[in-house]
């Protein structure tokens, strides 16, 4: 058999996504040329626009996970809207980012979210909070690539490492010679190419519904697809609710735009603040309307299976949205959207890379690493860059091996809130408090880190808590162990970001 009588879909549609995957990374490379130094590489030089730093946010979270696991959860028997409840809680938290946490970024010269606990509690808690960042990050991202490579896997039958090492590769070559700012402008075509691929889906949905649109809202809205609100305080199903969104979701984005390098290194390329400001904000009711149009597509899949293909209604929720595109799409618009699938999982994995490329750099090499000669900076930068492309293909591999199919959002949300919720407990202990012992600091994460996995363990408490649970437990530790010293040993000198225990 030869490799197009392989394919699952038609050499056009293959033809459409293997230009797409070798023109971003050619145009990664371009963007990238003439790049000399770290500040380059990681920031930019702080001179990139509020519009391109707010489409690179949005796309930077918006992975394949996204695209094809949140229609899965409108598509799904019971599912809905719901989801849009954690959206809300993600707009919340955005404005306490703003309000609170990106000042502390521009005050002095930060290259990355954890320098702010080197001034506050000292080096080893940066360098801990830095370990805590990067292990989830593998991890979360990790996961996406499994389910991006799956899906390639799936289009066109090969071996599922292949598949990995494809997306792998592909990723990391632009993110390797263009860095920040090539991973940026990147994420404005990708955020281009994927919404345009939502919109098509919808649009082939609804055109082949013979009722149309009114069949669409009338089968929604007859098996309660269109429920927003659950307003239950803790359903024994452990399903998302209102105050599981509201609360959880606003401490999630809290963390992971206030506390993870991810993002917060999308507000160190700006030019100040305000234009951050503005990146972030807009962010907020951008990701909710995405997350409306993907629910829609889901519900959409749910009365187009249950009219044309009632056997396809009992797919797993993450193998809906795939299915259609495979099976359903016309010749061309299948290549689009299936490049809209990958566009999704390449901004969020190129930014992940190079995120912890930079905190590997600077948190954890700490003086070594700052008194090399930039060239050697650079080249560091890009061997780590490498190294975290290896470690979460590794992760993609286990996955797969390990059979974690289903609910790859659920669990990728989850390992997000646990390690930056930790961080967000040391970023409330700086406003509030202001310098801790590292002593402290370090004691409340790791804390804080066993009291969110035992409640995990032993009460099934829904991932969308995780944020909030580590945060308050990190923030009340290291803050009760700050007032018990002080009351002990009056007067006792708080200890110096410079000191070490």
């Amino acid at each position: 058999m030869s490799f197009l009588d392989s394919l699952a879909i038609p050499p056009v549609d293959a033809a459409i996504i293997a230009l797409y995957i070798l023109g971003t990374t050619l145009l990664g490379v371009w963007i990238g040329r003439g790049e000399d130094s770290t500040s380059d590489f990681f920031l930019g030089s702080g001179n990139l626009p509020s519009w391109a730093l707010l489409l690179s946010i949005v796309a930077t979270e918006t992975s394949t996970v996204t695209f094809l696991s949140v229609p899965g959860l409108a598509f799904k028997q019971g599912g809905n809207f719901g989801f849009l409840q954690l959206a809300i809680g993600y707009i919340i938290g955005r404005v306490l980012v703003l309000t609170f946490l990106l000042p502390i970024y521009f005050k002095g010269k930060n290259t990355t979210a954890y320098e702010v606990f080197q001034r506050n509690f000292g080096t080893s808690t940066r360098k801990l909070a830095s370990v805590f960042f990067l292990g989830a990050r593998t991890l979360g991202d990790g996961l996406r690539l499994f389910l991006t490579a799956f899906t390639l896997q799936q289009v066109i039958h090969i071996n599922f490492d292949v598949s990995v090492a494809v997306i792998a590769i592909a990723t990391a070559i632009y993110a390797l010679f263009g860095g920040v700012r090539s991973v940026v402008w990147n994420d404005c075509l990708q955020f281009a190419v994927y919404m345009t691929g939502a919109f098509i889906a919808i649009g082939v949905i609804l055109y082949r519904l013979p009722g149309g649109a009114e069949e669409y809202f009338n089968f929604a809205s007859e098996t309660g697809r269109l429920q927003l609100f659950n307003t239950s305080f803790m359903p024994a199903d452990g399903q998302l609710t209102l105050w599981s969104g509201i609360f959880g979701g606003a401490v999630l984005s809290l963390a992971t735009h206030g506390a993870d390098q991810l993002i917060v290194q999308r507000y160190l390329c700006a030019k100040n603040q305000r234009s951050a400001g503005l990146a972030l904000f807009w962010s907020g009711p951008i990701v909710f309307a995405q997350f409306a149009l993907f629910l829609a597509i889901g519900a959409g899949l749910a009365c187009y299976y249950a009219q044309f293909d009632p056997a396809r209604e009992s797919l797993a929720g993450d193998q809906a949205f795939a299915s259609f595109i495979v099976n359903d799409l016309p010749i061309g618009i299948r290549g689009i959207i299936l490049a809209a699938v990958f566009a999704a999982a390449m901004s969020t994995l190129s930014s992940s890379v190079n995120s912890s490329s930079s905190s590997l750099l600077d948190d954890i090499g700490g003086e070594a690493m700052q008194k090399l000669p930039d060239s050697q900076r650079l080249l560091m930068a890009r061997v780590f860059t490498v190294s975290f492309t290896a470690l979460q293909a590794m992760v993609a591999l286990v996955a797969y091996y390990l059979d974690f199919a289903n609910n790859v959002v659920h669990q990728a949300l989850a390992i997000a809130g646990f390690s930056a919720g930790l961080l967000l407990g040391l970023f409330l202990i700086a406003l509030t408090i202001g310098r801790v012992s590292s002593l402290f600091a370090n004691i409340g994460l790791l804390t804080g880190a066993v009291i969110v996995v035992c409640v995990s363990q032993y009460y099934g408490i829904s991932g969308y808590w995780n944020s909030l649970i580590c945060s308050v437990s990190v923030f009340t530790i290291t803050a009760t162990l700050w007032a018990v010293m002080n009351v002990l040993y009056k007067p006792s000198p708080i200890a110096s970001a410079e000191d070490e225990t």
